[in-house]
């Protein structure tokens, strides 16, 4: 559904937010709080994880962005447009870079700076902590699209059409993140007494990014015009284990939660009957190796660091104990 036609056609302080998934509506949220007027798009009225957040100020608007008509209309009078858009996995290599190209004609075309959401696929399995400059070695091949669209953001910064900064995320925690490990399987399963399962080794070091962090973060990009042309891990914990975190979010629920790793051959079964998993299985390497993320350059730049992980922990326990009406853990202060 394309409707687009008759925006506002005012340019004072509009915010576009591509994506109602995950992080858009996050953006949108925060951007609200700030006075701003904010315009989200999304390709249709049903957008999986999308928290409502129907407040003054807020506009919907439902479209393809791929539709290059549809995608200027829709960022019109944009100050900043943020890219929060990303489709199922095994619709990357069709869609992938087209709605990438949208959102930079419609940045373009509206004279936007444009913030694009990233993750870290293009570095493949690291020997070390990713940099924003370590080698892009990507090993599946998600990570070798995530280097063309690199490319292809940045081939656009170069070239004058439109300012772009890039934010990376690693997989991230919160509340409210269905397509994470941290979505409703795992706490069906916690709650049923079962080992909440893992894809690689339970017990390597993995970096997870707070979903408000991310959010925080790509606001915070599209305030500095510093940031324009570069790329920025935005401000995640030290990596800690897949296990280790998900005891935390156990205690603070009062649950014995148990962790358990995923056979490789369960995703692979999986995958016949599912192109979604069969795309997944190719990313567990994520949790064989350690995978930390270094985001020294953003602290440095803009004066500001991860919640941490306590907190993180508290606010998830808090939404999750409302949300399957799980009894407050005894002894479990809140953080302050």
């Amino acid at each position: 559904m394309n409707n687009a036609a008759h925006l506002d056609a005012s340019s004072s302080r509009l915010h576009v937010v591509l994506g109602a998934g995950q992080i858009g509506p996050r953006v949108a949220d925060l951007l609200l709080a700030q006075g701003h007027r904010v315009r989200l798009v999304q390709r249709t009225r049903r957008a999986q994880g999308a928290p409502s957040i129907e407040r003054p100020g807020l506009t919907r608007v439902y479209g393809n962005i791929t539709d290059l008509a549809f995608a200027e209309e829709a960022t019109r009078g944009a100050s900043v447009v943020y890219d929060c858009m990303n489709p199922p996995y095994h619709l990357w290599a069709e869609q992938l870079l087209p709605i990438a190209r949208g959102a930079l004609h419609g940045a373009s075309k509206a004279g936007a700076r444009l913030v694009a959401l990233d993750c870290l696929y293009m570095y493949g399995a690291p020997d070390g902590p990713m940099r924003e400059d370590s080698p892009r070695a990507p090993c599946s091949k998600k990570g070798a699209l995530r280097v063309e669209l690199e490319a292809l953001r940045l081939s656009a910064q170069r070239r004058g059409d439109v300012r772009v900064a890039i934010g990376r995320a690693s997989d991230f925690f919160g509340r409210d993140v269905p397509l994470s490990a941290w979505g409703e399987r795992f706490y069906t399963r916690a709650l049923a007494g079962k080992a909440v399962e893992c894809m690689g080794d339970p017990d390597m070091p993995h970096a997870y990014t707070y979903v408000e962090d991310v959010a925080r973060g790509l606001v915070t990009l599209g305030e500095r015009e510093e940031a324009m042309g570069h790329i920025w891990h935005l401000p995640t914990e030290p990596a800690e284990s897949t296990r280790a975190l998900a005891r935390r979010l156990g205690r603070a629920l009062g649950l014995d939660v148990k962790v358990s790793r995923l056979p490789r051959f369960v995703l692979r079964v999986a995958g016949v009957f599912s192109p979604f998993m069969r795309e997944v299985a190719e990313m567990a390497y994520q949790w064989d190796v350690p995978y930390v993320l270094d985001d020294a350059r953003f602290r440095a730049a803009f004066g500001w660091s991860a919640t941490p992980v306590e907190r993180q922990v508290a606010e998830v326990a808090a939404w999750a104990r409302r949300k399957y009406n799980i009894a407050a853990a005894s002894g479990v202060p809140a953080y302050r």
